[in-house]
């Protein structure tokens, strides 16, 4: 039995304050999230080249057992991301982010709107896309805790990323908008086309 059978609200920890309440709530799609956050493609590509180097090579038999361990090892990862989606679930409030988060370990994390300045987009087309978001306040919370819900190759500064979503850039403009109800001297476009300008991992950055 997981502890999330016990949560009041899906996941939260606990009820919600009178003066609180649920702006939108979502979990990543897992064949966007092995695709973007497992990188399954580079991995079969990986596993295709061996491939077919064993059968330029004239081993058949290596080209088979490379074939094998290509489609295990795909396998293990689209297992890996299935049981993220299925344990995941972000919570946006007007007052915080929620990350429920892990698989053998689960937590709960929240992040409250008022430290959040600034969220980026990396868009994956078709609506899909992640959403990370950087802190201005100083916090405690290593790269391994948030870890795949993290921004990539951050590690001094990390940024919770809400990952692998369906209507990316709807669920951007609402964090915008609660962001901008905590703190207005912050406010801003989640969603500012930054063009050239925009960063090497393909995320968009917009201030909040």
């Amino acid at each position: 039995m997981m502890e999330y059978d016990f949560e009041p609200i899906r996941g939260l920890p606990e009820d919600l304050p009178a003066d609180e309440y649920v702006v939108w709530q979502g979990a990543p799609d897992w064949r966007l999230f092995a695709r973007t956050a497992l990188y399954t493609r580079w991995v079969a590509g990986y596993f295709l080249a061996l491939g077919a180097f064993a059968l330029v090579s004239g081993s058949i038999g290596g080209a088979i057992a490379t074939g094998l361990a290509g489609v295990a090892a795909i396998g293990l990862l689209a297992l890996f991301a299935v049981l993220v989606a299925k344990t995941t679930v972000y919570t946006i409030t007007n007052k915080r982010i929620v990350f429920r988060i892990g698989i053998a370990l689960n937590k709960c994390i929240n992040l409250p709107l008022k430290v959040i300045g600034a969220a980026d987009l990396r868009a994956h087309g078709a609506g899909f896309g992640d959403i990370a978001v950087s802190l201005t306040a100083a916090h405690r919370l290593g790269y391994a805790v948030f870890w795949p819900h993290v921004r990539p190759f951050h590690f001094r500064e990390p940024q919770p990323m809400l990952r692998a979503l369906l209507e990316a850039e709807q669920v951007a403009r609402l964090l915008a908008q609660s962001c901008a109800t905590v703190a207005p001297h912050q406010a801003g476009e989640v969603l500012r086309d930054r063009g050239s300008s925009a960063s090497p991992d393909g995320l968009t950055e917009a201030h909040v």
